[in-house]
């Protein structure tokens, strides 16, 4: 019988720099797609997976993410005095469960790997997600509801993965999946960046990882890889033939938030799938096309 996935850990420690100048005083996380900032699309989509605690590896300047998941007494009384119920009751929905989100720091930008660790103690020993708030997915079953599914069935660790233009290898994580066709399909081995005449498949990781506590192991060895940073995947890779491994061409298309026409497509995206802006969004654009 496999542990259920309770905790989920957000990385979200960034700079930011490829959104300067706006990323100088806002956190990137907290740039907006439509009307909700990128860090609670991540919330939302983990809370619909299950998970009940919320662990964010944050660094310098990042107050405002703590604050856009607290209360603001001065803004709800003002809303409930001036009438606005549905505002309210909009601002009211990002609030969570009290003692549900915890806070750590992760002093140096050593990479992902390091920021995962950083949360090591707040996660214990049980299996645990990991969701990177600009890989932003929009899809009719939650990515990371998806990989839950495919936990409890298969257990063990569950990455998400999508297939890449061969060419874009040198920007992922990339799997060897020994030649085998199935979704979810097991993982042979991971490989960090490779260049393309080098990767083992076109099918690379995404933002979502479902791990085990043994990861931290790994990762506590603080082993450099590339780009001089401590690896995620590095230490993944090393989980292989220990424990079932197993990536999930997962349903739903995937925008990169980090990138700015991947930001500037999520927008539309998700502007066109609203109900209350949809249509009137489309005609609009209809102009711009013309």
């Amino acid at each position: 019988m496999t542990s259920p996935v309770r905790k989920a850990v957000f990385p979200v420690g960034g700079l930011g720099t490829r959104f300067l100048p706006v990323t100088k005083a806002v956190p990137k996380e907290m740039l907006p797609v439509v009307d909700k900032p990128l860090i609670q699309y991540a919330v939302e989509e983990a809370f619909a997976a299950g998970i009940e605690d919320f662990i964010f590896v944050t660094s310098a300047g990042k107050a405002a993410l703590e604050d856009h998941f607290g209360r603001n007494h001065q803004l709800e009384d003002a809303l409930a005095a001036r009438g606005k119920a549905a505002e309210l009751k909009v601002l009211q929905a990002t609030m969570p469960e009290e003692g549900r989100f915890s806070y750590t720091r992760q002093q140096q930008p050593l990479g992902l790997g390091h920021a995962v660790w950083c949360a090591r103690n707040l996660v214990g020993n049980e299996p645990f997600a990991v969701i990177l708030a600009d890989d932003l997915i929009l899809s009719q079953t939650p990515c990371l509801k998806q990989m839950v599914d495919v936990y409890n069935r298969h257990g063990g660790n569950v990455i998400a993965t999508m297939a890449v233009p061969h060419e874009q290898t040198a920007r992922y994580g990339v799997i060897d999946a020994g030649g085998v066709q199935a979704n979810p399909v097991p993982v042979r081995a991971l490989v960090e960046k490779p260049a393309p005449d080098e990767a083992p498949s076109n099918l690379a990781v995404i933002g979502r990882y479902i791990l085990q506590p043994e990861v931290f192991s790994f990762l506590e060895r603080k082993e450099t890889g590339a780009g001089g940073e401590i690896q995620l995947t590095d230490a993944m890779a090393k989980l292989i033939g220990d424990q079932p491994f197993h990536g999930l061409d997962f349903e739903g298309r995937r925008f990169d938030c980090g990138d700015k026409i991947g930001f500037l497509e999520a927008n539309i995206a998700y502007a066109l799938a609203r109900d209350d802006l949809g249509a009137a969004f489309a005609e609009r654009l209809k102009e711009y096309a013309n």
